[in-house]
């Protein structure tokens, strides 16, 4: 049998309440939100390439970061590289990010959403 057409269209992250979030990465990313149906939220990249969708999870646990034994875990993170990481982090702190205590590595700042999931920068080209 040959593989079908399969492709990744979205990650999905959940939080406490889906829209708040997704505005967070709304501001964050620039991108639009294309369908807003209360409890589920997409983001499309207008470039063409895979969308953020956010799902209102009422009893969602923020990750721990950095990991510790019998606490949640982080399951995913997002990378997102940038030109100027100064800049990149500012703009991250304005629009409702805060900086985590814990950085694991230079060239990369970690940051947590506002529902607690960490995501990455890092300059693009390293």
């Amino acid at each position: 049998m040959d593989r079908p057409s399969i492709e990744v269209c979205a990650v999905v992250l959940g939080a406490p309440d889906a829209r708040e979030l997704a505005r967070f990465y709304e501001r964050l990313l620039g991108w639009a939100i294309a369908v807003d149906e209360g409890d589920w939220v997409i983001l499309r990249d207008p470039s063409g390439g895979t969308g953020l969708s956010f799902q209102t999870e009422p009893d969602h646990v923020p990750p721990t970061w950095p990991q510790v034994a019998d606490r949640q875990q982080m399951m995913m993170h997002l990378d997102l590289g940038v030109a100027d990481m100064d800049a990149a982090g500012e703009w991250a702190l304005g629009a409702g990010a805060a900086l985590a205590t814990h950085q694991p590595q230079e060239g990369v700042r970690v940051f947590l959403d506002p529902a607690g999931h960490p995501f990455c920068l890092f300059l693009l080209g390293d």
